[in-house]
C-alpha cells in the first residue's frame, strides 16, 4: 500500500501545480489596433480600460495598444468624438496578432455655441447682482478629519451632516452594502494612472458606469447621502467624482466597524 500511496501524492501535488500555473497564466499581455470606421487610419491616444482587471492604457501613433487580459474580460474603448464601445476578449485575440477595433465617429450637429452662460451687460454693478451665488458649503465637526458639503446654509444642512455621522447604520449600509464588488473595484481604479487620467478627462460618467457596474442614478444617491452637493455632482469631472465617492466609502467602512 506504502508503495502506492507515494506516486498518488506525487500525482496529486504535480496535478495542483499544474493548475496554479494554468491560473496564474491566464492573465496575458493582448495586443490590438484602434482605428477609425471610416477611414481605416490608426487612432492615437484611445483611452482601453479592461473592466475586469481595472487597467487602462492608451493607443500608440500606430494606434496599437497591449493591455492585460484574459479570455471574457470586457474591454471598454473611449475617444472623444466617437462612439464609445465595449469588446469581449476571445481566444482569437490572442492566437492572432492583427486584431483591429473600430470606432465610429459620432453624427451630432452642433447647433449653437454659448460662449459666455449668463447675459453680461459690461457694467460691474449690474453683472454682479445677476451672476450666480455658490450655494455649496463645507462643513466641519471637531474630531474628524474630513469635512461634508452640504449644500444650501440652512438648518436642515446642518441636521443632515450630523445625521450622517450619528445614524451612519441608516445612511450608508443600504448603498454600499448592496455593491461590496463595485466598491472594492476604487481603490484599484485610483492606484492606475491611466484611468485617472482618463476619468479627470471626462464628465460625462459613462466610464465610471462601467467600472462600478453603477447607473448614474445610483451614483446621485450616493453623494446625494454622503451631503454632495447638487452643483458639486452636478459640475465635477468623473476624477472628482470618484474620489468622493471613495472618500464616503471610507468614512462609511469606519463607522461600520465601530458598530
Amino acid at each position: 500500500m506504502k508503495n502506492y500511496f507515494l506516486p498518488l501524492l506525487l500525482i496529486i501535488v504535480s496535478f495542483g501545480y499544474s493548475q496554479d500555473n494554468k491560473n496564474e497564466e491566464e492573465v496575458k499581455q493582448l495586443k490590438a489596433v484602434v482605428q477609425n470606421a471610416q477611414t481605416d487610419q490608426p487612432m492615437e491616444s484611445v483611452h482601453v480600460v479592461n473592466l475586469n482587471e481595472v487597467v487602462g492604457t492608451i493607443t500608440n501613433e500606430k494606434g496599437e495598444f497591449n493591455i492585460p487580459a484574459k479570455v471574457n474580460d470586457t474591454l471598454f474603448i473611449t475617444f472623444l468624438g466617437f462612439k464609445s464601445q465595449k469588446v469581449r476578449v476571445t481566444n482569437d485575440m490572442f492566437k492572432f496578432k492583427d486584431t483591429k477595433i473600430s470606432l465610429t465617429e459620432l453624427a451630432y450637429a452642433l447647433e449653437e455655441v454659448i460662449v459666455r452662460p449668463y447675459s453680461l451687460t459690461g457694467y460691474l454693478e449690474i453683472d454682479v447682482k445677476n451672476l450666480p451665488l455658490n450655494n455649496a458649503f463645507q462643513y466641519s465637526i471637531s474630531g474628524l478629519s474630513v469635512g461634508y458639503e452640504a449644500g444650501s446654509k440652512n438648518p436642515s444642512a446642518v441636521t443632515k451632516v450630523l445625521g450622517a455621522i450619528l445614524n451612519p447604520a441608516d445612511l450608508l449600509r443600504n448603498l454600499f452594502g448592496k455593491k461590496p464588488n463595485q466598491m472594492r473595484k476604487l481603490r484599484q481604479m485610483k492606484e492606475d494612472d491611466q484611468i485617472r487620467d482618463l476619468l479627470a478627462s471626462k464628465f460625462d460618467r459613462e466610464t465610471l458606469t462601467e467600472l462600478l457596474q453603477l447607473e448614474k442614478v445610483d451614483i446621485e444617491d450616493i453623494l446625494n447621502n454622503c451631503n454632495y452637493s447638487k452643483s458639486f455632482i452636478t459640475t465635477a469631472n468623473d476624477l472628482q467624482i470618484l474620489d468622493a465617492i471613495s472618500g464616503c466609502y471610507e468614512d462609511y467602512k469606519v463607522l461600520n466597524r465601530k458598530r
